[in-house]
């Protein structure tokens, strides 16, 4: 990093970025519960990015990721290309951070063998049946060291924890078998969640097996309880975001209602520097600036946009940086309340989206239970659809937060009127 430095500061670029990021990773292959491999990795790489000003106003910027295994000389050489590139590329002019003192961190080692160890016992513990099992599982742990520097004296850096999960469940009836394939992002194990989360997938992999066809509802309420809810909300923080109000996609104003006409709950959105188990607990972003609580959403209230110092700097935003971790406020209700009258509760979507544009939203049902008059029916196929921004209108999410890696949210969401198409079958079929 020092030699790069010197070649940055001797060259003909007027500003630059250097990240250095080292990853120490331990990787273990399980098949059902024995292990079949593993692993211990050390990679590390070098991010470069100039600047070049152009004509008044303007500035160009080139990046390239590299080996830190190349020479002196090959570095210098890619250096000029770089600041050459830089010179075909024009963009409004913007400053780098300036150095800010942020978050104390302790820059320690992180134990990866202790992380790997409690996620290894916690999949040990899992609780199977003789039609429900682990089929495989792949257990990734990192100690993630990332070195930041700019030609404008920011030196700092962050070391956190980075884990990942894949599993594939099994289950059965008679001579019918399915999977259901999971991954899990955190930093650390949370052992609790981890049991909780593959209890429900072999629960929905049972009830996936005698699922009947989703009737063609029209319109009717849908409960969202699983990590699907994570798109409702991101909706939302998208529209704080620096380069969507500097594009003109957020039509979102300070002091100004995110969804207007508002009758059901009303939601605060921050962006915390650090969640318990997040795999984002990072004391600085990848562009040095330090990262703290900020309030997006005061109750449904524009407070604060945020993101890449670039569209930030554009729209006249200090202050400000790319969050790690979000925090959604409770809604109003209780889980009972939520769950009263017909619903259709989605659990499983082949696919889930909500347009960051228009705020349109559709899914593929592959698991729901439709509650009414008093029964529960396990059904499958069709797809839900709507707009969003019109249905947040009368929305309502439990009192009840629920974490998902860097996302803490409601842990159930109510959204009513939602256009649910079912499947209808010829009876020939």
């Amino acid at each position: 990093m020092h030699t790069l430095v010197e070649l940055l500061n001797v060259s003909h670029a007027d500003a630059w970025e250097l990240i250095e990021r080292e990853n120490q990773g331990w990787e273990f292959y399980f098949i059902k519960h024995a292990l079949d491999q593993n692993r211990v990795r050390n990679t590390k790489t070098i991010d470069i990015k100039v600047y070049c000003q152009l004509e008044e106003g303007f500035i160009g910027s080139a990046s390239g990721c590299f080996s830190p295994s190349l020479s002196k000389e090959e570095y210098e050489k890619e250096i000029a290309q770089l600041i050459e590139n830089a010179k075909l590329v024009k963009n409004p002019y913007f400053k780098l951070n300036e150095p800010k003192e942020g978050k104390k961190q302790d820059n320690g080692a992180v134990d990866v063998s202790m992380i790997a160890k409690d996620f290894i016992e916690t999949m040990q513990e899992v609780e199977e049946t003789k039609t429900e099992d682990l089929n495989s599982y792949e257990i990734f742990v990192d100690e993630v060291r990332v070195h930041y520097q700019n030609s404008n004296g920011v030196d700092v850096e962050s070391v956190y924890p980075s884990s990942m999960l894949e599993v594939v469940v099994n289950a059965r009836k008679e001579d019918h078998e399915i999977e259901l394939y999971r991954m899990y992002h955190s930093g650390t194990c949370d052992k609790q969640s981890i049991k909780e989360e593959l209890a429900n997938t072999m629960r929905y992999g049972k009830d996936k097996l005698i699922a009947k066809d989703t009737p063609a509802l029209q319109k009717a309420d849908v409960l969202f309880t699983t990590s699907a809810a994570i798109d409702l909300y991101d909706d939302f923080i998208d529209q704080m975001s620096g380069a969507m109000k500097y594009r003109q996609i957020s039509n979102a104003e300070k002091g100004k209602p995110i969804i207007e006409g508002a009758s059901g709950d009303v939601f605060t959105i921050k962006a915390v520097p650090s969640l318990p188990n997040s795999s984002m607990n990072q004391a600085y972003d990848a562009e040095g600036a330090p990262i703290y609580e900020r309030v997006l959403i005061e109750k449904n209230i524009a407070k604060n946009f945020i993101g890449s110092r670039q569209f930030c700097y554009y729209i006249q935003e200090e202050d400000t940086f790319i969050p790690g971790n979000y925090e959604v406020s409770g809604g109003s209700k209780k889980e009972e309340e939520l769950r009263e009258g017909n619903y259709l509760e989605v659990v499983e979507f082949s696919d889930f989206q909500v347009d960051t544009f228009n705020g349109d939203m559709a899914g593929e049902i592959r698991l729901a239970y439709w509650h009414h008059d008093g029964e529960v029916e396990v059904v499958s196929g069709g797809s839900i659809s709507g707009n969003l921004r019109e249905l947040a209108k009368n929305m309502f999410a439990s009192e009840k937060q629920k974490q998902y890696n860097n996302y803490k949210i409601p842990a159930l969401t109510r959204l009513n009127d939602v256009i649910v198409t079912g499947i209808t079958r010829n009876e020939e079929d």
